[in-house]
């Protein structure tokens, strides 16, 4: 008797079990698409290049348009989950997400490939903070819901650095237009697990949303990273290009008045007057700018200077990936002993010395070794970093008001890719223009200035395409074009080390609260790295 009466239990203990498994295994799919599109299509912009006739500018917006729209609205959808449930807009945003990567698979130009990416922000914006809701309502008890965080920083961490393997294994199998069906394909079936496990969330229907921060916030992004990467068009002497940059910075000073003025805050005032808070933010922007220096431009070099193909450079970025994934499972034990402070100083020293020895191994025929140690100096670097700045932060506010930390240190990494994106590629573009015009002139062909100069910006040919071939003085030309590309390189990489360094340097004069040791706090709500 006693054990037909234990019996339906244990079923239901085991169903439920199975239930939770197939739950966390929906919601880290969601999270691992939204994470993998930061980086996935770092590798196939070659591709895109030859394939859609795309300038430096136009690639450059590939990547943007995601990261813009994912950190502009990140903060919003976040107070949307809490006032309407996370269930609810983690769908939507899963949905809206689905509907962008099909905008680029069937993308017949740049333009509409933009705004499809633009899509995708959005909907991962409002997705992504959704999956650490979740699992805090599928796994109630402290020690289930700290094993199931680990899975998840865990799988936020192999997105970024699956992101260039698998789209260089993508592209080099098929076209850069697969990437976007491999998303729909795992977002549907995740969508679909999801609405059958995941259980509906409460709201808080009396909880207002800072729309007017929100869209302050956006727009001060907005308006910086358009100004730049129209500097790199007309030139940061431009008065249009000024006015945009100091129109950012304004409404960037409104929007911090606003958070100071505000009944509901996107950001709690007290939180920026709080070193131990601002200091992760601000690392966590360094880091990201750096990352994307690496993912960006290297795999660019790569693929139209040197000539990999995709395949070949995801290979080369392979050893990079598994010591990043090592090294920030590892540095999660690590700051449990220790802190934050002392990972983050190390990551940051570590990715400076990385960033330095890839600027000497990116030469026109690289070596795989000396460059695979390279990039996997910065990968050891980038995964200390990472995990140890949401910490620090997470440990510098109180235990109800983690998720706002959460969120704000994952716009910072998300407006540092933006930037440095945009900051860097100017850079390139510039130094592109400057060697295309001295070889110009000298050839007495200053007439094709304009052209030339367009064809950099806004494409119509590849560096290395059949006009290299056409005359000894075109492939002067080619020549130069290649030896400008690598001199921006070389000052994007040395530009994102200093920062990097100045930012660890700054996280050395920083001495926060020892990072909590209950659940609650250092695992229970903690919204770890992408």
């Amino acid at each position: 008797m006693r054990i037909r009466q234990l019996l339906p239990s244990t079923l239901a203990g085991r169903d439920a079990v199975h239930r939770r498994g197939l739950g966390l295994a929906a919601v880290c799919t969601l999270l691992f698409l939204t994470f993998l599109d930061n980086t996935i299509v770092s590798v196939a912009l070659g591709d895109i290049q030859q394939r859609l006739s795309a300038g430096v500018q136009s690639l450059q917006w590939v990547v943007n348009a995601y990261a813009l729209t994912f950190a502009s609205a990140m903060l919003l959808a976040g107070a949307l989950g809490d006032r309407v449930g996370e269930r609810k807009v983690m769908f939507s945003g899963a949905a809206v997400f689905c509907i962008g990567s099909v905008i680029c698979a069937v993308a017949p130009d740049t333009s509409v490939l933009i705004a499809g990416r633009g899509v995708m922000g959005i909907g991962a914006a409002a997705s992504e903070p959704g999956t650490l809701a979740m699992i805090r309502y599928l796994f109630p008890g402290r020690r289930e819901r700290a094993r199931a965080t680990g899975v998840w920083a865990g799988v936020s961490g192999l997105a970024l650095a699956l992101g260039p393997v698998i789209g260089g294994i993508i592209v080099g199998l098929s076209s850069w237009r697969w990437i976007f069906w491999f998303n729909l394909a795992f977002g549907v079936a995740a969508l679909a697990i999801a609405a059958i496990v995941v259980p509906e969330t409460p709201r808080v229907p009396s909880r207002r949303i800072d729309l007017v921060g929100g869209l302050l916030g956006a727009g001060s992004l907005a308006l910086l990273v358009f100004g730049v990467l129209r500097g790199e068009l007309d030139g940061f002497g431009a008065a249009h290009v000024i006015s945009l940059l100091v129109a950012s910075v304004v409404v960037g000073l409104v929007f911090l008045w606003w958070q100071f003025h505000a009944s509901e805050p996107l950001i709690p005032p007290q939180f920026l007057r709080m070193p131990a808070f601002v200091v992760p933010n601000i690392v966590a922007f360094a880091t990201y700018f750096g990352t994307f220096a690496v993912f960006f431009f290297a795999a660019l070099y790569l693929n139209i200077v040197v000539g990999f193909s995709g395949l070949r450079i995801a290979l080369q970025f392979i050893p990079m990936m598994v010591i990043m994934i090592a090294a920030s499972v590892l540095t999660g034990r690590w700051i449990g002993r220790t802190g934050a402070r002392r990972p983050v100083v190390l990551g940051c020293g570590v990715f400076t010395l990385g960033l330095l020895l890839t600027d000497g191994a990116l030469t026109r025929h690289p070596h795989y070794l000396p460059l695979a140690a390279s990039l996997a100096l910065a990968g050891l670097g980038i995964g200390i970093t990472v995990v140890p700045t949401a910490f620090a932060a997470m440990s510098a506010v109180p235990v109800d008001r983690a998720g706002v930390a959460s969120s704000a240190v994952n716009t910072s990494r998300e407006i540092g890719a933006v930037v440095g994106t945009a900051v860097l590629g100017a850079i390139v573009n510039s130094a592109l223009i400057s060697h295309a015009t001295s070889t110009l002139n000298a050839l007495g062909w200053s007439k094709l200035k304009g052209f030339v100069t367009s064809a950099i910006l806004n494409g119509g040919a590849s560096l290395g395409g059949p006009l290299g071939q056409a005359s000894p003085e075109i492939q002067k030309l080619v020549n130069a074009l290649y030896d400008a590309f690598a001199e921006g390189l070389h000052i994007a990489l040395v530009l994102s080390a200093c920062l990097v360094l100045a930012a660890g340097v700054l996280a050395a004069s920083v001495r926060g609260p020892r990072l909590a040791e209950s659940e609650e706090t250092a695992l229970g709500h903690v919204h770890l790295p992408s």
